[in-house]
């Protein structure tokens, strides 16, 4: 029997995403979420997909991700999908920060935890969960490869002027200070699928894909390799998001440690989880915020603003950046189901050949599809994307050579 079989697994440092695939045909078998690890009303929702069964959940302590991931398990097993089936080929394992050491899907050994391992100083909230998560899964099934999959490969065919920080470049070395970029795996297949939707190949297409959900990037990918891209060390900067304030002036925070007497964890909780546009309004969720803008909020309205304008000009340098630009492919929570925010991110930009046509940007679908108007010079489209199919598939690749 061939295995043909992946396990996804995103660990989170309280959570655990999972999704179990058939490479033969991409189709799901499974999916589910443990949230709350480690707490007392700790939670796992499980979907059966292969046989179209109910959705199942169990509450309760689960204490840790080894027993996260025994949960799994044993709901998996049920269905005839366990982790000791024959047809199960890999495990692939979202892994967020992967500096510059790795550029592609990886196997794991203990080289590679290692450095895993030694690049959490600069992802101190994700590594630490993802390599609990394949210690776990090793310890499961350690006779299976598993391969780590980094958010961050995709980006490293940025070339050393768009990667590189203006200052001390000794300094910059010794700290492994450089923009590393995020959401890669949905950049990579939002690409690749917005070329597919033109009909063309990717190395023959040049995208602005724009990932817009609570975390929001841009990149501008000329010819299937990320030449830019908005979010750089940490996925602190770049677009204003749900609640981080992407770019803004280094020396707001020197002014705050100085003036306002704030200590660096506050500064760190202020720029990561009280900005943004929970910062602006109050809200993080682009449905209540266009809710309040129709009943006339004018902090709504203002944080809106802020959020399109900063998204414009990304828009606007990333053309520039690429010369010419084929599609602008919007994806992610925001980007695929916010029709205001694809109007308003491209009105004025006729000049750039970019507009929206207002009857195809208001219908909802679940593919790929242009809602630019016919004979536009630049294609607009909603490209929905599937990190999760992507981890699978460069996992699949790997362990089948």
């Amino acid at each position: 029997m061939t295995a043909t079989r992946v396990l996804v697994l995103n660990s989170g440092s309280s959570s655990v995403k999972y999704q179990l695939l058939d490479m033969r045909d991409s189709s799901r078998l499974a999916v589910g979420l443990v949230e709350r690890i480690g707490e007392g009303n700790s939670r796992l929702k499980h979907t059966p997909l292969s046989d179209g069964g109910d959705s199942r959940e169990r509450t309760g302590p689960i204490a840790d991700h080894e027993a996260a991931l025994k949960a799994v398990a044993e709901e998996l097993a049920a269905d005839g999908l366990g982790l000791d089936s024959p047809e199960l080929a890999a495990i692939g394992h979202r892994v967020v920060h992967g500096g510059q050491s790795f550029t592609h899907p990886t196997v794991v050994d203990d080289a590679v935890l290692a450095e895993i391992e030694r690049l959490i100083p600069v992802a101190p909230l994700h590594n630490p969960a993802n390599l609990t998560g394949i210690r776990t899964a090793q310890a499961l099934r350690p006779d299976l490869p598993q391969v780590a999959v980094f958010d961050t490969a995709f980006h490293t065919t940025m070339p050393e002027s768009a990667a590189r920080y203006a200052i001390d470049v000794e300094t910059a070395d010794a700290h492994r200070i450089r923009r590393y970029g995020f959401h890669g795996t949905s950049h990579a297949y939002v690409s690749r699928a917005t070329a597919e939707l033109l009909g063309k190949a990717p190395e023959d297409v040049n995208v602005i894909v724009l990932h817009l959900g609570n975390g929001a990037s841009a990149s501008a990918v000329e010819g299937g390799r990320c030449v830019d891209t908005s979010m750089g060390l940490t996925p602190l900067e770049g677009l204003v998001m749900g609640t981080r304030s992407g770019d803004m002036d280094p020396a707001v925070i020197f002014h705050l440690m100085r003036v306002g007497g704030m200590s660096t964890d506050e500064i760190d909780t202020l720029l990561n989880k009280k900005s943004g546009l929970i910062g602006l309004c109050g809200d993080n969720d682009m449905r209540e915020i266009r809710r309040r803008i129709d009943e006339g909020d004018e902090q709504a309205k203002l944080a809106f603003d802020i959020y399109i304008h900063r998204l414009k000009k990304y828009i606007g340098a990333y053309y520039a950046v690429l010369g010419r630009v084929d599609a602008v492919a919007f994806t992610a929570g925001v980007g695929e189901n916010a029709a205001p925010v694809r109007e308003a991110a491209v009105a004025g930009m006729e000049g750039l050949g970019l507009a929206v046509d207002g009857e195809l940007n208001a219908v909802r679908g679940d593919g790929p599809r242009l809602i630019s108007p016919a004979g536009a010079r630049v294609a607009v489209a909603v490209v929905p994307t599937d990190e999760e199919l992507e981890i699978a598939a460069q996992t699949y690749a790997l362990v089948d050579k």
